[in-house]
């Protein structure tokens, strides 16, 4: 899909845009449930945890911060490597 895109004339911008917008939106939508659900079960759990708080703001934001950071980095990464093809070579493929 990527090679498509860049063969007709996208922008490796653009191609990157497109791929880390759509994984960032899946990785924060995967983040808001899972918060949803850590909020959930921090009232069962509260029984075995010792001396820590079970709805700690500070752990839930750095979660939150650590897996958006590496979900961009999943997504960019390879992003950025596959919109730098020749578009010819894509043609070619």
């Amino acid at each position: 899909m990527l090679f498509a895109r860049r063969a007709l004339g996208a922008a490796r911008g653009d191609v990157l845009g497109l791929v880390v917008k759509h994984a960032l939106g899946l990785a924060l939508a995967g983040i808001g449930i899972g918060l949803a659900g850590g909020l959930f079960v921090t009232r069962p759990m509260s029984s075995l945890l010792f001396s820590v708080s079970p709805g700690g703001p500070l752990t839930f934001s750095a979660v939150s911060v650590v897996l958006g950071a590496s979900a961009f980095a999943a997504a960019w990464i390879p992003a950025w490597r596959a919109s730098g093809i020749d578009p010819v070579s894509a043609l070619r493929d």
